[in-house]
């Protein structure tokens, strides 16, 4: 595990950046890797540090199954106070609160940083297989809404999004309006995951807490909706609605193999 500490400039502060190799990366070979960035890293590799106390389980799924296609994973920490801020690229709805609060308006930035600034930097100090048909992006709730908008921003860059818990209710009109508005490319993969009983404490803020659940999987299923009419492909659509499904690291953690998955016949 490498860690680097790359500048974000609008935030002005150094942003952790771990780097998962491979274990055949250091094997005097020249082979090249196809790259998944995934958002929320504290999440991502190890539960000792996670929000959750549990994590993605990268690292135990990659090693129980050597079938999967070898490759680099880059785990962006989020931005601690600044993550609705940063994960948001549209201020919140207000019209969806249930009290007063302002968050959003910086995804744009966060996914100009991330594709011109982070993927170049890794794509020269490892040997990545940097198109987009070997470039994957994942994350979880607002990590889902950054990973979607990031995908319709730059369609030429990511190939495979994996999109778990969706929490696009957060800007829903305009999420929406972006994503019909900026069409995926064809052959990109779409892996959504959604409960049936996401809502936590932490979403108290947002909505009545008998409208937690269906928020949920109404915005998985909007966005879903919304690529089709787009004209995306529905078999580059793997769409799982998991029946008692929480919003939690470990039922990611459980459907993360099954993106990989989804995404392996364009990475061979």
């Amino acid at each position: 595990m490498a860690t680097h500490y790359i500048e974000v400039p609008y935030y002005q502060h150094k942003r952790r950046v771990r780097i998962l190799l491979p274990k055949d990366y250091e094997a005097g070979t020249h082979k090249r890797y196809p790259v998944l960035y995934m958002h929320d890293g504290q999440n991502v590799f190890y539960s000792k540090e996670a929000y959750s106390g549990y994590s993605w389980k990268v690292i135990p799924t990659i090693k129980q199954h050597p079938d999967l296609e070898q490759m680099i994973v880059v785990g962006i920490d989020n931005a601690g106070e600044q993550r609705l801020d940063e994960y948001g690229p549209w201020p919140v709805d207000q019209t969806q609160l249930t009290e007063s609060f302002e968050a959003g308006g910086d995804g744009m930035l966060y996914g100009q940083w991330l594709v011109e600034t982070l993927k170049p930097w890794v794509d020269q100090h490892y040997r990545t297989r940097p198109e987009a048909a070997t470039t994957l992006m994942a994350g979880s709730s607002m990590g889902g809404i950054i990973t979607a908008y990031i995908g319709a921003a730059y369609p030429e860059v990511f190939g495979h999004l994996g999109i778990y818990s969706l929490a696009s209710w957060f800007s829903e009109p305009e999420f929406l309006s972006y994503i019909a508005s900026h069409s995926l490319k064809p052959d990109t993969h779409v892996y959504l995951q959604v409960g049936t009983n996401e809502g936590n404490s932490g979403d108290e803020a947002f909505l009545q807490e008998s409208q937690m659940n269906q928020a949920y999987i109404d915005a998985t299923l909007n966005y879903y909706q919304t690529l089709l009419r787009a004209g995306h492909p529905v078999d580059q659509i793997c769409l799982r609605i998991t029946s008692g499904g929480t919003h939690h690291e470990k039922v990611w953690a459980d459907h993360f193999k099954e993106f990989l998955e989804f995404s392996q016949v364009k990475l061979k």
